[in-house]
């Protein structure tokens, strides 16, 4: 083969490189690939070691090999040592004319050594290390078109280190990420409502298959959403989450596509959409049953076809995204009342996950208070220890309308108001501290208390909130909309 092939084939191989575990291999390869073409009797990568300030073998190929992987060399030391000094290369075609040859180590495994090359490799303008090469096999010198060689083969080798550095950055700072997002993400409960719902996300992982979370707000939909995401083979691609009910209609269709630059007033430059964000990765479409008829429309095409247009554009974009959404919603019965759009319906449906609320798992209370009490305290930097007798059963008793997230909103309210690192009744909001188990009427079933509970409750919130119906549900923490059906469901008069 060419030469100038074989630089291409080993190009090719650079480029195909895609884990750090393959480095070793590929400057093997790279080593063994220049011995053997450029018909020389040894060949060696040289790396600095910049705690001991010394050059060290990394690979030796050829007469040698094994023994001088022993040796280390100063800066300056013999060629090799003078190529990393100055970053350039260096042919000497007799070394015995050549002031800056040191036979130290090859005299120390008895090599004969009349001619060497050397090349630096440089990284981003700094030379990391040395390629070498010794004598032709035929006995002849090294020449010219060897030193061009050779200077070849440095670069590739140069490149693949930078990359794999580049990686290994890369990896280190996603592994401090992780460790300092530790806990933000964790799925708290053992109850068996909450293992199926976990073992269910786990099957739904390894499939591609659009999934659907249900369960009332604040019940965790975006965790679950996570650990399917984290355990699929889309894992180093992005999860995107978009909350589908914050957002305007027009605005959520600049957001979840794009713009052309020109497509509205303000848009002076071409704007990609989360879709794109998510390309090879998932996106999380929270509240999806708060979107609009047309909004359902554009996002069936995508889940059909795996395109779109962004607004403004003329030309189709395609993607490669995974689907998660979730709703507080029924919507078969919005499917029902023309509210939402069976196509799409059976579209986002595929897989359901259903997560129970507090209430229907109360035996993970005392781990959920735990866990939100240890998490308060690192968000606040104090060392929040305990709870009084009296504020762990007003939690405990508590019915949580608002499931998960009213609980953590709470007892962080609770950390910043307490004092001495204990949680008292009173630093519980007044929600919570005003329910005492002698409230509760005997002999009333549980679905009557927790309904009579939410009526008064939302009667409180309304009342606090001079009925306005957005900041009561600004105030509970569910959506609007939610709220409404509530009242209208409760018979509430507001």
């Amino acid at each position: 083969m060419p030469l100038n092939r074989n630089i291409k084939f080993l190009r090719d191989i650079t480029d195909l490189i895609g884990s750090v575990a393959d480095i070793e291999n590929l400057l093997k390869i790279l080593v063994i690939t220049a011995t053997r073409i450029l018909e020389v009797k040894a060949t060696s990568l040289i790396l600095h070691d910049p705690k001991s300030d010394k050059l060290y073998f990394h690979v030796a190929v050829g007469d040698g090999k094994d023994e001088v992987k022993r040796y280390e060399l100063d800066k300056g030391e013999g060629i090799a040592g003078w190529v990393f000094e100055h970053g350039v290369p260096l042919l000497a075609p007799d070394v015995s004319a050549d002031p800056r040859w040191s036979p130290r180590i090859a005299e120390s495994i008895g090599m004969s050594t009349h001619s060497i090359a050397c090349a630096p490799l440089i990284v981003k303008g700094k030379t990391i290390g040395v390629m070498e090469i010794i004598d032709h096999e035929n006995g002849e010198p090294l020449s010219e078109a060897d030193m061009e060689s050779l200077y070849a083969f440095a670069s590739l080798a140069a490149t693949a280190l930078e990359e794999a550095n580049a990686r290994l950055k890369v990896e280190s700072e996603n592994k401090s990420l992780r460790e300092g997002m530790k806990g933000r993400w964790d799925i708290v409960g053992k109850s068996p409502a909450m293992e199926r719902a976990k073992a269910d996300c786990m099957k739904a992982a390894s499939s591609k298959a659009t999934t659907l979370i249900t369960g009332e707000s604040g019940t965790g939909k975006e965790l679950f959403a996570r650990l399917i995401h984290e355990n699929s083979p889309r894992r180093d691609g992005r999860l995107v989450v978009v909350n589908c009910g914050a957002l305007p209609e027009t605005l959520l269709e600049r957001e979840l596509f794009g713009h052309e630059k020109g497509a509205f007033t303000g848009a002076d430059s071409r704007q990609p959409g989360l879709f794109e964000a998510a390309d090879k990765g998932s996106i999380f479409l929270d509240e999806i049953g708060d979107t609009s008829p047309a909004m359902q429309i554009k996002l069936l095409r995508v889940l059909q076809e795996g395109s779109f247009m962004r607004i403004g554009g003329q030309s189709l974009i395609n993607v490669d995204v995974r689907v998660i959404a979730a709703t507080n919603q029924p919507l078969e019965k919005l499917v029902q009342e023309k509210k939402f759009r069976e196509d799409l319906y059976y579209r986002l449906n595929v897989i359901r996950v259903h997560l129970p609320p507090i209430r229907e798992r109360k035996d993970d209370i005392p781990m959920l208070i735990e866990h939100f009490r240890e998490k308060a305290s690192v968000k606040m930097g104090r060392g929040i220890k305990s709870y009084t007798p009296e504020a762990r059963n007003a939690l405990l008793v508590y019915p949580w309308p608002g499931n998960a997230r009213q609980m953590e909103n709470a007892i962080e309210r609770a950390a910043i108001m307490c004092e001495g690192g204990v949680i008292r009744l009173e630093d519980l909001p007044p929600e919570i501290s005003a329910v005492k188990t002698g409230d509760i009427q005997a002999g009333a079933t549980l679905k009557d208390a927790l309904t009579n509970f939410k009526k008064k409750f939302i009667i409180q919130s309304l009342s606090l909130s001079d009925g306005n119906r957005t900041a009561a549900a600004r105030m509970l923490d569910i959506q609007r909309t939610y709220l409404s059906r509530l009242i209208k469901e409760l018979d509430i008069k507001a």
